[in-house]
């Protein structure tokens, strides 16, 4: 008797490498995977401009950034003791204008090093819903806590996103013909908007995305929202909140993309990585021992080693 239903996934190429330069984008659940990343010492970029939730958004944000366009102070707006930008998550707010600005369009010229480096970019759709400004007109990637009513709440449509997403992966290739963009849907539930209104706007992101695949070579999309709805259908598979993944949905997430996207020989050293990462952990119970200073010594030529095959792993 099967108890488990399971997602088919086909082996993708290029596979990822420690050579590989990464630059993901979009919702929280790109941080998420980020964060593997950014554990096992892989090259990676995440969100410059903080979490982006919607396509417009990070349409937004590959435009300012493959376009050499800079901010300047009558982009930012000051509430609530700080400055902040419409195009930026809140994590890039200041009491200090300059430091907003500075990190703005320092964030910029970065991404777009990255974007002509990258051999994979990763965008994570978070939701179709978005909200406009009245005052100008002008759809957000973050309301930075101004009152709803400065807001109109607007589902994008299929062909929106559709336009969206043509738009970025121009704006990509513009910079990087040969960078492979792979697409995702976020798991996590937006029940503010409300759990049909959700299920609505995931419809139109899934069914866009698959339409924009079809169309445009060096594009692939990887499952994480149909991992979660059906391979992981319980909510023990959640966290406190029974909206975002628990740590054990992420990691066996990202461990049915390694399958795919992360060769053997990659996967070695990995293992190599993560045994030092223990290793650092590791707390003795005499840290003046003979036998825990051995344990150091080695340790550290493991460190060197790794160095030595990957000069981009400084352990800290």
């Amino acid at each position: 008797m099967n108890l488990h239903t399971k997602i088919t996934l086909q082996s993708q190429e290029p596979k990822i490498d420690y050579n590989s330069e990464l630059l993901l984008l979009g919702s929280c659940f790109a941080e998420n995977i980020g964060e593997k990343f950014e554990y096992f010492k892989f090259k990676n970029k995440i969100n410059p401009f903080g979490i982006l939730f919607h396509p417009k958004a990070i349409e937004t944000f590959l435009w300012m950034a493959t376009q050499g366009e800079k901010y300047t102070d009558t982009d930012l707006f000051y509430i609530n003791e700080q400055w902040h930008c419409f195009d930026a998550h809140s994590s890039l707010s200041n009491a200090d204008q300059n430091v907003v600005l500075s990190n703005l369009n320092n964030a910029l010229t970065a991404t777009r090093e990255n974007i002509k480096s990258a051999t994979h970019i990763f965008i994570t759709l978070g939701t179709a819903w978005v909200y406009r400004l009245k005052s100008l007109d002008m759809v957000v990637a973050n309301c930075h806590k101004i009152p709803q009513r400065e807001f109109e709440k607007e589902l994008l449509s299929i062909d929106e996103i559709n336009q969206c997403l043509q738009n970025c992966i121009h704006l990509v290739k513009g910079v990087n013909p040969s960078a492979e963009i792979v697409f995702t849907v976020s798991p996590v539930r937006h029940s503010k908007d409300g759990f049909v209104e959700n299920n609505r706007s995931k419809s139109h992101l899934i069914t866009s995305v698959h339409q924009i695949i079809h169309e445009n070579k060096n594009l692939s999309y990887f499952p994480s929202y149909e991992i979660m709805m059906d391979e992981l259908r319980d909510y023990r598979f959640y966290d406190l909140d029974m909206i975002h993944p628990s740590s054990l949905a992420i990691h066996y997430i990202w461990e049915r993309f390694s399958e795919i996207w992360i060769s053997e020989k990659t996967a070695q050293i990995m293992n190599r990585v993560e045994e030092i990462k223990k290793g650092m952990m590791h707390r003795p119970f005499n840290p003046k021992s003979e036998q825990y200073l051995l344990f150091l010594q080695k340790l550290e030529a493991k460190k060197y080693q790794l160095y030595k095959e990957y000069p981009h792993m400084i352990w800290g």
